[in-house]
């Protein structure tokens, strides 16, 4: 084994304990509405002003995301957040998908993952996207500079450089 072999085994290893280290917290820590919380923070943190349900019956829609101040103009996202673990099926997809009119977006968000019926269903509409645990997770790395300190508290991260394996002369 070569040392780029080595360094890319090591690089490997801190991302997905870093992965599992952020889906285990998430989990543990956010259930129900305080998990949508930090799907709105997200979301902020990518560039949506969100506003969220109040605690409680939603009517399926947890979070309303838009680029504008007042949120009049389009898209519109309607975002359903789900914080357990399991697999999401095609009903909750398709009762989503129910709640979008002609014009907005529908997200939903699990720590989870979806059913190979529930991915096909969301395929077929091009206004609709489904994020999975692994996809929340590379969100959050991918933001997490963007966090506000309650959430970096709760998701105490560093960042790590790695080398990057040297290419070989005469590769391309």
């Amino acid at each position: 084994m070569t040392e780029d072999d080595t360094v890319a085994l090591v690089a490997e290893d801190i991302e997905e304990t870093a992965r599992d280290f952020v889906l285990r917290r998430l989990a543990q820590e956010l259930k129900g509405h305080p998990f949508a919380e930090f799907v709105a923070h997200l979301l902020g943190a990518m560039g949506y002003r969100t506003r969220l349900s109040r605690e409680g019956p939603d009517g399926g829609i947890d979070i309303i995301a838009h680029k504008d101040e007042l949120g009049f103009e389009p898209p519109i996202i309607k975002v359903q957040v789900k914080s357990g673990e399991g697999s999401i099926g095609d009903p909750v997809v398709s009762a989503l998908y129910g709640k979008v009119t002609a014009g907005d977006y529908g997200l939903l968000v699990t720590l989870g993952t979806f059913t190979p019926p529930a991915r096909t269903f969301a395929r077929s509409k091009s206004n609709l996207r489904l994020v999975d645990g692994d996809e929340l997770v590379a969100l959050t790395l991918q933001h997490y500079e963007q966090f506000d300190s309650p959430y970096k508290g709760l998701l105490p991260l560093k960042r790590v450089y790695v080398p990057e394996p040297l290419e070989e002369e005469g590769e391309e």
